[in-house]
Formats: structure tokens, sequence, C-alpha cells
């Protein structure tokens, strides 16, 4: 991979519709190069998140009382919830790159993360005619770990990734997450049998050659 360095802005809890305004704040800037290419690193309350494609056979049961919001990025129904390690990338694609080719990077630095962490991990490929792929496993146990989402706009990501690290997987089955009946979600210390957050959002920072800014 080439360099790529960006600016790590990092917050705890923040509500997910809050988020989003920010987040198109902060794509503007990095349109008109107002800003460098920027990692956000945040979690947020429980929320489901689901995509343009999401069948309405996937939601959850309202009764279960965890918010459903529609996004703008690509992919199919997700969780978010404290506990997750999400990263939302503000970055200006380059002139011989499209959206799909920084997703395979991000995976790929993710993967990265995931082996600091003692993790072996892996990226997988979507054979034909069979539900997208993209995500991040565990080689160990063939779990997955993490969730990707993105889109891009005048050549600027946005959305990005969920890690799971600890806290509760049960949300998970409550619907039909990235569009697989099957998936068996894990976290940091399910494969590991304890997990730091800070440790992790440290390990995810280096795999992005982040550093803090504004």
């Amino acid at each position: 991979m080439r360099e790529r360095p960006l600016t790590l802005v990092q917050d705890d809890l923040v509500d997910y519709e809050k988020a989003m305004e920010r987040m198109a704040a902060l794509v503007e800037e990095r349109q008109e190069d107002g800003r460098p290419d920027t990692l956000w690193l945040l979690s947020h309350p429980a929320v489901f998140t689901i995509g343009k494609r999401t069948p309405e056979e996937h939601l959850p049961d309202p009764s279960h009382g965890i918010p459903v919001m529609q996004t703008g990025r690509g992919g199919q129904l997700t969780y978010h919830g404290p506990g997750q390690l999400v990263g939302y990338l503000i970055v200006k694609l380059r002139a011989d790159e499209g959206v799909v080719d920084y997703i395979r990077e991000v995976e790929l630095r993710l993967v990265e993360a995931l082996g600091e962490l003692g993790i072996p991990a892996e990226r997988r490929d979507t054979p034909p005619g069979s539900e997208l792929l993209t995500g991040v496993w565990t080689k160990d146990t063939g779990r997955k770990i993490i969730s990707i989402g993105m889109r891009a706009s005048r050549a600027v990501t946005s959305h990005g990734f969920a890690l799971n690290v600890e806290g509760d997987l049960s949300p998970w089955d409550l619907a039909i997450p990235c569009g697989m009946p099957d998936v068996d979600m894990t976290s940091v210390a399910r494969e590991r049998g304890h997990a730091s957050m800070d440790e992790t959002r440290q390990a995810v920072a280096r795999a992005f050659e982040a550093t803090p800014g504004a």
C-alpha cells in the first residue's frame, strides 16, 4: 500500500444523526481542500443502519426498541452500539482509484491493525452472484469482526467501518446483518478473551498512519 497519512479526530459516544451532520460538514471541507484526509474514530448509542438495498425482511422487530436509520452508504444492515469502534474516513481519492479500490485498502489496513492485536484476519473476495463480502473476517474462527460501508461524492469518501471491540453482541441476532443470514459476528473480546478500546484505537490509528489533528 502507498503511504496515505491521515489526520486523526477522536470522540467517545456520539449520537448517530449528529455524527452524520458533522461527517457531511467534514466531507464538504475536504471537497473544497479546506481540511486534510481524515479518520474520525468514535462510537454510537445502539442503532441499526441500513443501506439503500436492505430488504424489509432483514430489519429487526420494532419491539426490541433499537432505532433503525436509513443511511447513504453502500452495503446493507449493520449494528452500532457501545463497545464498538466506528471509523469514518473522509479521504480524497487519487485520480487512478475509485471507492471500491479504496475499500480494498481499508480492509487491508484493518487486517494489519487486528494482526497487531493478536487476531489473524483476512479480507475476502466475493464469488460471482454472491452477497458482497466487504469487511474483515477472523482467520482462525471464520467470524466477521468488521463491517464496512462507504460511498464517494466529488471524489471524497464518507462513512467507513465498524469494528466490534467489546460489549454486547446479541443485537446482531435481532436482524440479518450484511445481507448474510448465517454470518457469525464476533469481537476482539470474543476472539482474545479480553479487549481494550484504547489499545484498539491506537492500533487502528497506526494502521491508517493517522496522527491527531483538528
